[in-house]
Parts: structure tokens; C-alpha cells; sequence
């Protein structure tokens, strides 16, 4: 299917785009778009590790202010101003070298699927978790992380009903927003998010109602209206409304079944190990909605239930029951541990079946020499 994506976001047309028109010409020729791709990748996780190291428990922010060197800071800043560039240019870069494949896009989009969450989990850190005074509490981190994969959703759902991927607005402008207050961080250091805005309010409140208020309010009415509207210019990719709502399934057990562990969890789990539980919810979610990208790309249907589903209906039930016990953390540690393994051992499979069917490689333009 030929790619096509709709981005009308003032932000992006009058002020980035610009912006990334300069920054391509820097890029040399040879380069393959999936390495862009991939170093923006790495870099958000340098970035994310890095911060874990310093910050383990989102901590550090409320309790020790300086705990966080500001060179951290300002580092994250600019990882993540490289991968929103890279992220933007690989595409352009893609059609400049005449390189574009759905190997291509489907990388850019299957890791943009993980980065999501990586962003997000980032962000926590300079806001750190409610100590009583300040912060954010871990369940509002859940909330917050899960609406912004709900938007990510809707957007690739929206997609394979329309066949158009219509860019959601909240992306640059989420972007430049960390990459703000990672700035602002860094120059002014981490009491400028403890200290109230406006009326007793905090920088923090302000971000979650804006997010909740794009989301709910902006993204998914446009993302209804849209399918709403190649309904009724009859040019829906799924006949039957059980087909066109078929990828939400997965997605949406998954977040009743993460919902139910963090609410009935005998240990706490999430207050626990938020990090732990934070990363493991952005990894399932990334594998679900990379099989709903394939089949949306492939012109495929979806399977009803994905099979993370099944092991983790088996340790939500075990943890819920108090059978686990002391051991759920153990637990939640070797199961993010096999997700993780299992979502990156899928990406490395389906990368080099594509890279074989097209006869091209993943990080070079050579062509591939026919067995």
C-alpha cells in the first residue's frame, strides 16, 4: 500500500518543517533513512538509561533537588531535540535518496511505537513522584502514560480504517515541550516544577490537563471524524464495523488487565516499582500495536487476542490472588525482562524477513545480492 500522511499542524508547517528542510542537506547521500531512524531510537534510550541510573525510584527531583547533575539535564534536552529531527528527516531523507520501502515505514512507526512511552517515562523524572509536597503520584503516571499511548493508538487505528495516517497535533508540540522544560530544567535547576504557576497551581497540573484536554477533546474527536468521513465518502478499508473496531481488542484488554494489577495489587506494585511497572506497560503496548501497523500496512486482519495477553492474564491473576506473594516484584521483573527480550527478538525477525521479500538492506542503500 503506497504511504500517505496528513499533517496539517501549524506548529509543524510554518515553524519545523522549515527547519528540517535546512538540516537534511547536511545529511550525506549514502546514509540509509533507516539509520536516521535508528540513532534517534538510540539516543532516546541512552537518554532514558541514563536518567534511571541518577533516578531509579522519581525520586530524586522532590526529595534531593541536586541529586540529578545538570549536565543530565541539558543532555536530554539535546537527545531528544536529535531524535525529533531524525525522526522528522528520515521520511524526507527516504524519498531524497529514493530508498522509500515498507520496511522503512514500518521501522520509523514500530519504533516511534516504543519511543512514545520512552518519552514519557523520561519526562517523569524531572517532575519526580509525589512526596506529599510536590509531584506527581504514580497512578496519575499511569493515567498520563496510558493516554498517551491511547492517542498513539487511535492515530494507527484510524489509519487502518482510512488508509491515511492523519499526524496528530499533540507530536511537535509535545516534543518541543520537553525539549523546553528539559532547558528549563537544566538552567534554573528542578525547583522550578515545585514551586506553584499560577493560583496554587503546578507546571505539572497545568501539562496533564493540557495533555488530557488535547487528547480527549482534540485527538480522538478528529480521529472519529475522520473515519466518520471516509464512511461516508465510502472509502473505508473494512467492511464491517466488527473489522474496523477488531485492532482496539488487544490494546484495550491490555489496559483492563494492566489497570486491574495496579489497582488490586496486594503489594502496591505500582508504588512499588513504578519504573519497572511504567516500562513493561510501554513494551506490551508497543508489541500490540506493532502487529496492528503490520496488518494495517499488509491489508491483513488482526488477530483477536495477542498473546502477551495470556501470560500476563496469569500473573495478574497470581498477583491479585495474593498466590505470588513477596515474589510479585520478582515476578513483574522476570516478565518485563521477557517482554522486552520477546518485543525486540519480533522486531529483529520481522526487519529481516522485510529486508529479505524486498531484496534491500536494513542500514545500507547497496542492494542486496539475489541468492
Amino acid at each position: 500500500s503506497q504511504y500517505s500522511a496528513v499533517d496539517t499542524n501549524p506548529l509543524s508547517v510554518y515553524v519545523m518543517q522549515p527547519i528540517w528542510n535546512k538540516i537534511i542537506k547536511i545529511v550525506p547521500l549514502w546514509i540509509a533513512p533507516n539509520l536516521l531512524t535508528f540513532s534517534g531510537f538510540v539516543m532516546i534510550l541512552v537518554n532514558y538509561f541514563l536518567i534511571s541510573f541518577y533516578d531509579w525510584d522519581y525520586t530524586a527531583s522532590g526529595t534531593s533537588p541536586g541529586l540529578v547533575p545538570t549536565w543530565v539535564w541539558l543532555f536530554s534536552a539535546f537527545t531528544t531535540f536529535c531524535a525529533y529531527a531524525l525522526d522528522s528527516i528520515d521520511g524526507k531523507h527516504a524519498r531524497r535518496t529514493q530508498s522509500s520501502s515498507p520496511l522503512g515505514e514500518l521501522f520509523d512507526h514500530g519504533l516511534d511505537s516504543w519511543a512514545t512511552s520512552i518519552f514519557v517515562l523520561s519526562f517523569f523524572s524531572v517532575c519526580s513522584r509525589d512526596n506529599g509536597k510536590t509531584g506527581v503520584s504514580v497512578y496519575t503516571m499511569y493515567i498520563y502514560l496510558s493516554i498517551v499511548l491511547f492517542n498513539f493508538m487511535c492515530s494507527h487505528w484510524e489509519k487502518y480504517n482510512t488508509g491515511v495516517l492523519f499526524l496528530p497535533w499533540g507530536y511537535d508540540l509535545s516534543q518541543v515541550v520537553l525539549i523546553t522544560a528539559y532547558l528549563l530544567t537544566g538552567v534554573v535547576g528542578v525547583e522550578v516544577w515545585q514551586k506553584p504557576l499560577l493560583f496554587g497551581y503546578y507546571i505539572t497540573d497545568v501539562l496533564v490537563v493540557l495533555l488530557i484536554g488535547f487528547s480527549l477533546l482534540l485527538s480522538f474527536p478528529q480521529t472519529l471524524y475522520n473515519i466518520h468521513r471516509a464512511h461516508l465518502k465510502k472509502t473505508l478499508k473494512n467492511g464491517s464495523l466488527y473489522e474496523g473496531l477488531l485492532p482496539l481488542v488487544s490494546p484495550l484488554l491490555l489496559f483492563v488487565l494492566l489497570t486491574v494489577w495496579v489497582v488490586l495489587s496486594p503489594g502496591n506494585i505500582l508504588a512499588k516499582q513504578p519504573r519497572l511497572f511504567l516500562w513493561m506497560v510501554g513494551v506490551t503496548f508497543s508489541n500490540v500495536i506493532c502487529k496492528v501497523i503490520i496488518c494495517q500496512m499488509s491489508s491483513t486482519r488482526p488477530e483477536l487476542l495477542h498473546w502477551f495477553l495470556f501470560p500476563l492474564a496469569l500473573v495478574v491473576y497470581a498477583a491479585i490472588s495474593g498466590l505470588l506473594g513477596w515474589a510479585e516484584e520478582a515476578v513483574l521483573a522476570v516478565f518485563t525482562t521477557l517482554v522486552t527480550a520477546a518485543h525486540v527478538h519480533y522486531g529483529v525477525c520481522v526487519g529481516r524477513q522485510l529486508s529479505e521479500h524486498f531484496n534491500i538492506y536494513i542500514f545500507s542503500l547497496k542492494k542486496r545480492i539475489q541468492e
